[in-house]
């Protein structure tokens, strides 16, 4: 298995999760292809565009949600009118097809992750993953996060609609039997996302209260022209960012309307990188580029007055000046009182064979 996000975690590098979900039902209708077909095709999409990995959700209707579950999005974009009947549309795959999919993923180097969203599905997907992803909304379904959690696998885990007391105990879980590293994943459960509820803020208090885990976003906003939300993301510290994806934004349903497409994908992917660039690595130590500056533009110690061989430095013989090729001005204390070893002319850069050691 492609093993491309933890690498990357660990070299801090960035990564882009394109979230197909269950987007490709929609885009085989358009296109008039069958859903597999679809599924390819957008697989190829998001690597083509320079995506990380590509994430699916698996599930099976009656397994995640009662007949009567009613909706929680915008039915103005998505009209089904309950959970139930919505994935009901949209969960004919199951091993044979993830196993496919996952397979022509390693065709164009992206990493395949889907979520599961019942213990069938976790123990198929077992073998075609090398990350877990747990949906913020089985949060409180602990028996599930533990059952996960023993698979032993990195997990990326999505906090939306949680409170601290929540993230704290599904951590703690998971750590019992996992020795993996954790990723949080700020999110707003709230399809769209206004930009006002972002509360992006929230991911440096992840960051400082889970310590140990890395940080990460998953995006449910509309994407807009300059890409703030994400670009904000990642400058607090969110390392991962996962977000819809989809071939045409226009369409209805489901997850298309807050999605990124191919061209949004390279432009963020683009973006982010030059951020990455201004921000650089934040050591605190000066830069080989401004090695030539520091030496013209600091001070060295410059004779205030004609000095004469023989002549022990006082105070009043000593100025500061341009360029820091001489000895340092932060040396004053340490030449004050030494002998001058030869003549030194009124404003000449004092050098260390001028003085006694």
């Amino acid at each position: 298995m492609i093993d491309i996000i933890n690498k990357r975690i660990n070299d801090n590098k960035f990564i882009l999760i394109a979230e197909i979900g269950v987007n490709y039902y929609d885009i085989a209708a358009k296109e008039n292809i069958t859903p597999m077909e679809a599924a390819k095709l957008m697989i190829k999409e998001a690597a083509e565009a320079g995506v990380h990995a590509v994430k699916f959700q698996t599930y099976k209707a009656e397994t995640l949600a009662s007949k009567d579950s009613p909706h929680y999005w915008d039915i103005n974009e998505e009209p089904t009118d309950s959970q139930y009947k919505l994935f009901k549309k949209f969960d004919s795959f199951g091993y044979d097809e993830y196993k496919e999919l996952a397979d022509y993923c390693e065709t164009y180097n992206v990493e395949f992750l889907s979520t599961p969203f019942d213990v069938a599905s976790a123990d198929y997907l077992n073998e075609l993953m090398n990350v877990y992803k747990i949906s913020s909304s089985d949060l409180n379904n602990i028996k599930f996060v533990e059952y996960i959690a023993k698979k032993n696998k990195p997990i990326l885990l999505s906090v939306g609609a949680s409170n601290e007391d929540e993230i704290s105990r599904s951590v703690e879980l998971i750590k019992k039997y996992n020795d993996k590293k954790i990723t949080l994943l700020h999110c707003v459960l709230e399809y769209p996302t206004p930009y006002e509820h972002a509360n992006l803020n929230k991911i440096q208090t992840i960051k400082s209260t889970f310590e140990d885990c890395n940080i990460g976003y998953s995006d449910h906003t509309k994407p807009e022209c300059n890409y703030e939300v994400l670009k904000t993301a990642y400058i607090l510290g969110a390392n991962i960012i996962e977000k819809h994806f989809t071939l045409d934004k226009t369409l209805k349903g489901n997850d298309h309307y807050h999605a990124m497409d191919p061209n949004d994908v390279r432009k963020i992917i683009k973006e982010i990188s030059y951020i990455r660039t201004l921000l650089g690595n934040g050591t605190l130590e000066c830069l080989e580029s401004e090695k030539k500056a520091r030496l013209n533009a600091r001070r060295s110690l410059v004779a205030a007055k004609e000095i004469q061989k023989g002549d022990i430095i006082t105070e009043d013989m000593l100025t500061f000046k341009r360029p820091g090729n001489g000895i340092s001005a932060d040396r004053f204390e340490d030449i004050v009182g030494k002998k001058a070893n030869t003549t030194i002319k009124i404003d000449t850069v004092l050098k260390d064979e001028m003085v006694d050691e």
